[in-house]
Parts: C-alpha cells; structure tokens; sequence
C-alpha cells in the first residue's frame, strides 16, 4: 500500500453502519447509475473462521475473511493466508485449507502471484505445475475452481454474472486500481460470456480514508491521470491528504458500466482484532504482517 482515504465529492455517504451505500452525485447523473443499495452484509460463523458475505453477491459462494479462525501465531495470529510472509508453511496451508472450506467446500482455491499490476488471467483448470500466474486478478467459468485474492489493506473485489455462471477476483491495491486493474477484470469476465449491465461486484475490507494518509507525490500521481480524481482527495496535515481507496475503486467498477456495487466500508487498518494490516505493521516497526483472502467460486 503506498498513501490514506477521505470522501470525495463524487460519492457522497447515504448511510453508514457496518458498510457504506454510495451514490453517484447530480454533477455526474449523466454517467451510468450504479445501485450502490442493493443487499445487506452478513456474517457468520464456520468452525470459528468468520465469513462476510455481501448482500449483492447472494446466492454466490464468496466471503470476505479476516484473521478469526486460523492456526498462526505471535505477529501473525489468526488466519494468516499469506504464503509469501515468514510465518509457519504448515499454519499457512492449513488457514488456506480452513478459509476454502468456510466457503467453498470441495472446490480447488487458486490465487495468483500478485504484483500489483492490472493483469487479470483467465482460469479454467488448475494452474499448470502448481505455478502462480504474475497478475492480481482472475476470472473463470468453472464451478471446480474458487478464486482467491489476498490482502492487507488494498481492496478485494468480488464480482459474479450469475446468469453467464462466471466469477472474477481483483486485487486493487491504489497502484492496480489506478492502472484499470478491474476494467481487465471485466474485460476478461466478458470474454467469457458475461455482461457488465449483469456483473455484481463487492469491495471488501480495506484500508478506509481516516486511515490512508498520503504526500503530494501520490496525489498528484492520481490527478495527472485525470483531474477529476481529485474528488478522491482531502487535504490533511503538511502536505498531505487522505485518500478514499474504497470510493476511487467503486467509481472505476460505475465508470466500466458496473451498476450493482457494494462497498462493505470495513477498515483493516483501525480494527486490529478482525484484519491484518500492512500499514499498521509498518508504523508499528514490525518485520513481517499477515495477509487474508476474499474468495468467490460458483454453486457446486
């Protein structure tokens, strides 16, 4: 994660309770509508691993996981998925195996190696070898196959047609989103018979605005792409702003004619006991930070 999140006057906060419903403000009425409304979220409980689901994504097997549940320990306690951190291989595989399980028993769990990038793959069959695709976003028609992607802070995006029977999953960390890492996805989702008019999608927890505080630097990296995103920027202390992740990654699933989006509003970096976070871990001086999955597959 590079920068921290304020709302923008693009979307403005209609309710806020354990998520945020966004609508699409008058100055923009001439761009597509999305229902930011539809659904409620929900958890529950599986063997102690706790899964949110979003209400948009109902009757798709999906959740959102944080780190309740899991077999890690010390900096890592909970449900540490994150094969690329220094914790226990054994806690890992079997936090992967109790997440899978939790959501999508039965199916096989494939993540790509992500690299902040707006690379979506499409998947049909288990990798190759067991090699991970370089890209942070997958797509896929194959109800044997649950997608995955891991986070800690950046946004997880969900997104199913349910009448093409077709999933995506996209890693949109500031760097992926910016660079169109979901128009990939549904580009990709589309090529497998899906329509965007159709296409549901859930942004789940994620770094919120009070906690994204980034320099000049970043937002002008945003506003030289369009100046319009300034929208997405407050101004904070010394030079700094408060970048809203959540709202920017909302806008680009609207701007690509996504009309039924969720946004939980979940914070992983202010609620320590549910979510890991990068940016706690690294103001905090730690060597290392656990990483949780959001999942998504297709009825067995």
């Amino acid at each position: 994660m590079g920068g921290e999140c304020a709302r923008a006057p693009l979307l403005r906060e209609a309710r806020l309770r354990s998520r945020r419903r966004l609508c699409l403000s008058n100055r923009y009425a001439d761009r597509p509508r999305p229902d930011h409304a539809a659904g409620a979220v929900s958890t529950s409980d599986h063997d102690g691993v706790e899964v949110i689901r979003a209400g948009v994504l109902a009757g798709v097997p999906h959740g959102f996981l944080g780190r309740r549940g899991g077999a890690s320990e010390g900096m890592f306690a909970g449900l540490n998925v994150g094969a690329g951190s220094s914790d226990d291989g054994g806690a890992v595989a079997t936090n992967r195996a109790r997440a899978l399980a939790a959501v999508r028993p039965g199916a096989t769990l494939l993540t790509p190696y992500q690299i902040h990038s707006a690379d979506c793959v499409t998947v049909r069959a288990p990798f190759a070898g067991g090699v991970r695709p370089h890209a942070d976003a997958l797509v896929s028609d194959n109800p044997a196959l649950a997608l995955g992607i891991v986070t800690a802070d950046c946004a997880p995006v969900l997104l199913a047609d349910v009448a093409a029977g077709v999933i995506g999953a996209a890693h949109a960390g500031w760097k992926g989103a910016l660079g169109g890492v979901t128009d990939s996805t549904i580009d990709a989702m589309e090529a497998l018979g899906a329509q965007r008019a159709r296409i549901t999608a859930a942004i789940g927890p994620c770094i919120a605005r009070a906690s994204y505080e980034v320099d000049a630097g970043f937002r002008r990296r945003f506003e030289e792409a369009d100046a319009a995103n300034e929208r997405f920027f407050a101004d904070g202390q010394a030079d700094h702003a408060q970048f809203d992740l959540e709202g920017y990654v909302a806008y680009r699933l609207a701007a690509a004619g996504v009309r039924r989006i969720e946004a939980l509003g979940l914070d992983t970096y202010a609620d320590e006991r549910r979510f890991f976070s990068y940016r706690r871990a690294t103001h905090r001086g730690e060597p290392d930070y656990g990483r949780q999955i959001a999942i998504i597959g297709l009825p067995g």
